[in-house]
């Protein structure tokens, strides 16, 4: 009988960078590594972005998963009425009026457990 090992590959051990990459620092430090040109690492990038907003937008699915690193939401915020006397918070004793809020769509980002790790 054979048995099966598992063989894990070690993993890749990397440095930590000290400055802000700008995009074509990206785009060049990519492609280095991976052996495609600068132009179809940018064109991946888009292709990307463009992905995503196919994902999140309207009558779209709502929601897009880089696996393993981040979740990207479009959150349905619900209108708010308007409210009279108020108690002001910056003025004790004074009250304020607040104004309706029409309903709003926004983008949460949410980090998976990958990423997390990461900053540790």
């Amino acid at each position: 009988m054979a048995v099966k090992k598992s063989v894990k590959t070690p993993a890749k051990k990397t440095t930590a960078i000290q400055d802000k990459y700008t995009k074509t620092a990206i785009l060049s430090t990519i492609s280095e590594n991976t052996g495609l040109t600068k132009k179809e690492v940018s064109n991946v990038l888009d292709e990307l972005g463009d992905l995503i907003e196919r994902h999140i937008k309207k009558r779209g699915v709502g929601e897009f998963t880089l696996p393993g690193l981040l979740k990207i939401k479009a959150v349905k915020r619900p209108a708010r009425p308007a409210r009279k006397n108020v108690p002001n918070p910056f003025k004790p004793g004074e009250f304020m009026d607040i104004p309706k809020k029409p309903a709003t769509n926004r983008v949460k980002v949410l980090p998976l457990k990958k990423l997390k790790e990461y900053a540790l």
